[in-house]
């Protein structure tokens, strides 16, 4: 009798240990997809077309020369970003993200594309003019903008929310960069309200973009 209750106590913690290594595997299945971006769109909470606010009125001028306001852009559906042309960290790989925007929604004629320098100082019209040929960027579809540094920053910060900094020359990194901003692209719906923010540097923030992008494409507000 003895030998049977110690039998059955073995077989009572076997069984517990079995369980107890598939609730944590459970745990840390769910963890590593939370942490690679793999979860629900609840995980995403920047993401899915939700409303952000309105974007702020502005006034910026575009790399031939033209005054662009918001008005320019009322009734078109619009992806911005902030970049400067002497970036050595993702602005390359956002403006290479935003060609092959451009290339794949070549026939949306409701689609813009608008980058914003962050340092207009360098960045003149004519400098972002031979940026703007390096990414083949097409004049009436991709925007290219400059203005004052106190205007673009202030835009950045209160009406995108992203941080947009000039780094002080005694703390600028070896790498060579000048300014921190956001790699995030931002989604605005044909009445200039913000719908969600991407990671330009995550393939998968990219394809949610795309899909959200279609949904604004298609519809008539």
């Amino acid at each position: 009798m003895q030998q049977f209750l110690s039998d059955r106590k073995l077989i009572a913690l076997g069984f517990a240990v079995i369980v107890l290594s598939v609730l944590s595997g459970v745990v840390l299945w769910i963890w590593q997809a939370k942490l690679h971006g793999y979860g629900s769109d609840d995980d995403k909470p920047l993401e899915g077309l939700e409303d952000f606010g309105a974007v702020p009125d502005f006034t910026f001028t575009e790399r031939d020369g033209r005054e662009i306001t918001l008005s320019v852009l009322k009734g078109k559906v619009w992806i911005v970003n902030f970049i400067y042309t002497n970036c050595p960290d993702t602005c390359p790989v956002q403006s290479a993200q935003m060609r092959q925007i451009q290339d794949e929604f070549k026939h949306e004629n409701d689609l813009r594309l608008v980058s914003i320098t962050v340092d207009p100082k360098r960045d003149t019209p004519e400098v972002l003019s031979e940026y703007a040929r390096r990414f083949s960027a097409d004049p009436g579809r991709w925007l290219f903008l400059t203005g004052e540094k106190e205007s673009i920053y202030k835009f950045a910060q209160e009406g995108f929310h992203l941080g947009a900094v000039e780094i002080p020359h005694e703390k600028r990194p070896k790498s060579g960069a000048t300014h921190t901003h956001s790699p995030r692209f931002v989604l605005v719906d044909r009445t200039a309200q913000i719908r969600g923010y991407y990671v330009s540097t995550d393939a998968e923030a990219m394809k949610r973009l795309r899909r959200d992008l279609k949904i604004l494409l298609r519809s008539e507000e």
